[in-house]
């Protein structure tokens, strides 16, 4: 019994403990359904029933600021720690950046739609718990507002607004704002966009075709891409355009759109043409690419045809003339300064001559010796036996005419004009980066050798490229002691020898020497003489033979190692046949500019801002120029 009634005396406490626990669970039944149940009616503080004015935050910092009103903030804090600082970090960067007078036209608005709302409110019955309308606050000033060095962005709140609309942020790096002060006109804009929608149309036009339901708008594309393709065949600028190009891009844009909105299209097959139309223009570019290329090196190792024809017609009025040559006792005298040129074209040694002349202080002490080809000869002996500079002599060689059979045993052609390298490497500045470098470097050529053979009686002499302009007096060349050395020339420390290997090889020379240019030279003929420098020059092209042209540049500065006198950077600037990015004031300075380089002053490719200086010493007046069409 005992055990029977132990038993039924343990079963009534656990009913107990299950009633209490069916209630428990009841009643969180009947609370959760409660809640929400109250929320819905506007029994919570922060919702509202249909009697009250909600609040209106005019920010994000308000919303923060409403939220700590209620105490919120010190549970989050409590129950977060430093998440509270991220958080407000994170609305201050996301709220809305708009310009002060929108943000005030706002905050006014909504200042008056709040008292308009709580007037309404005093006569109608309160319901529920009120709440009070807060004041509404002025928004806090835009951090972004604030003004600094950056180019161009001010401390006005005000942005800029771009082509989409929309308002750019004031902030130092935007490239929104960069775009809009930087921003260049675009030319032949509309040539461009005819260009584009025509682009489109062609993607769109093979996929309309084959739905027999758009045959009408199949024949309104092809009609529009007709059109413009025959406008952009008859026009290359905007000023070419019909006067009617509005109506007909305006048709061709609601061709595209109408084209867009059939929903049967099928897009792979548009992107398949775009992709198309993309390749192929590719290939053109590729191919116009290599082709201004190859006509740009045609260009400028092909002599012009108005040049040609200025050279054919005075050589013909040589011989009608009978022009008589006229030797003078000045060609040999030592005493005078003498200048050589090694030229094929009339027009750019005479610019040499002229601007040398125009600034000598006196240009009866100069000799300029010409030295050109059997071609040439006759057209540069009349050009200069009509055209005068000042009190100087002017002496027209033909160098085929000398004995020079040692030229031919060594296969030199009688006249090489000075050799111009391209050179292409590798270099790092002073803050460690890598970048490209391109230098033209000229030197000496096979017939600067035979020059002490030719002028026996001569002891110093200058040597001025046909591509130079003189700007200053030179007569002071004539003054320098070169201690010994044979070749006053300009250093060009940015080559060094060690960075034409490809040209000069692994051994023979210092690598870490200057190289020199040619163009401006002080030859010391007495000490060339002395040294056999003639010789040795032409030893070395035999050694380098296999070579082809580098051996003319290796030879050259095997023969004056350790012989080069440095002239004063003064005296020439070179690069103006290739380098855009020279100072006016540099150029100025400067006693000879040498365009050395493919972009000659007499061509049309030569750089238009450095032409002038070439041009104003050129002869514009005689009659074969503008016979032959020669505007340089």
């Amino acid at each position: 019994m005992k055990g029977v009634g132990g038993g039924v005396g343990g079963v009534a406490p656990a009913k107990r403990r299950w009633r209490s626990l069916v209630i428990g669970v009841l009643f969180l039944v009947v609370l959760s359904m409660l809640v929400p149940l109250g929320f819905l009616l506007g029994l919570h503080n922060g919702f509202h029933s249909h009697g009250f004015v909600p609040i209106q935050h005019t920010s994000q910092s308000n919303v923060i600021g409403d939220f700590d009103r209620y105490g919120t903030r010190d549970f989050w804090n409590h129950s977060q720690g430093g998440s509270s600082n991220h958080i407000d970090d994170l609305l201050r960067q996301i709220e809305p950046k708009l310009p002060k007078d929108v943000i005030g036209n706002i905050v006014n608005e909504a200042t008056n739609e709040t008292i308009s709302l709580t007037t309404s409110l005093n006569s109608q019955p309160k319901k529920g718990v009120p709440v009070p309308v807060p004041a509404v606050q002025q928004p806090p000033p835009n951090k972004n507002n604030v003004g600094f060095s950056g180019k161009g962005v001010t401390g006005n709140s005000k942005g800029s607004i771009n082509e989409s609309g929309r308002l750019c942020e004031l902030r130092y790096g935007s490239y929104c704002l960069w775009r809009e002060e930087n921003r260049e006109e675009m030319k032949d804009d509309m040539v461009k966009k005819l260009k584009d929608r025509l682009f489109v149309a062609r993607a769109y036009f093979p996929s309309i075709a084959k739905i027999p339901a758009q045959n009408k708008l199949s024949r309104e594309l092809k009609q529009n891409i007709q059109e413009l393709e025959r406008v952009l065949s008859e026009s290359t600028t905007d000023a070419d355009l019909p006067s009617q190009i509005e109506k007909k891009l305006q048709s061709m844009e609601a061709a595209i759109a109408k084209a867009k909105s059939v929903p049967t299209v099928d897009c792979n097959n548009v992107d398949k043409k775009l992709r198309q139309i993309l390749d192929m223009t590719e290939d053109e570019a590729n191919f116009h690419m290599r082709q201004s290329a190859f006509l740009f090196q045609l260009a400028v190792h092909t002599m012009p045809k108005s040049l040609h024809c200025l050279n054919m017609k005075l050589t013909l009025e040589y011989f009608k003339s009978h022009s008589s040559d006229k030797e003078s006792e000045r060609f040999s005298d030592p005493k005078l300064h003498h200048y050589v040129i090694f030229s094929k074209n009339v027009l750019a040694s005479s610019v040499v001559i002229n601007s040398t002349a125009m600034h000598a202080r006196e240009s009866a002490n100069q000799v300029f010796h010409v030295l050109t080809d059997r071609q040439n000869y006759y057209a540069m002996k009349l050009w200069f036996f009509n055209n005068t500079y000042k009190d100087a002599a002017v002496h027209v060689l033909n160098i085929e005419e000398f004995n020079l059979d040692h030229l031919e045993q060594a296969n030199l052609s009688p006249l090489f004009l000075p050799m111009e390298f391209r050179v292409s490497f590798h270099g790092v500045d002073n803050t460690g980066a890598i970048h490209n470098g391109t230098q033209y470097i000229s030197t000496f050529s096979h017939s600067h050798y035979i020059l002490p053979e030719i002028f026996k009686s001569l002891e110093k002499v200058v040597i001025l490229d046909d591509d130079v302009v003189v700007q200053q007096d030179l007569s002071e060349l004539w003054s320098i002691n070169m201690g010994g050395k044979v070749n006053g020339a300009l250093q060009f420390c940015s080559v060094r020898l060690g960075q034409l290997k490809s040209y000069l090889g692994e051994s023979g020379f210092d690598k870490s020497s200057c190289s020199w240019m040619s163009g401006l030279n002080v030859i010391d003929l007495v000490r060339w003489r002395e040294l056999g420098l003639s010789e040795t020059y032409r030893r070395f092209v035999r050694e380098q033979a296999n070579m082809g042209e580098g051996s003319a540049l290796k030879a050259s500065f095997l023969t004056f190692q350790d012989l080069i006198y440095s002239l004063d950077g003064m005296w020439a600037l070179s690069g103006l046949g290739h380098d855009y990015g020279l100072e006016i004031g540099d150029i100025k300075k400067a006693a000879v500019l040498h365009y050395n380089g493919n972009m000659k002053p007499w061509l049309e490719l030569g750089i238009p801002k450095y032409r002038e200086y070439w041009r104003k010493f050129l002869n514009q007046e005689h009659q074969f120029l503008s016979e032959c069409n020669v505007h340089p």
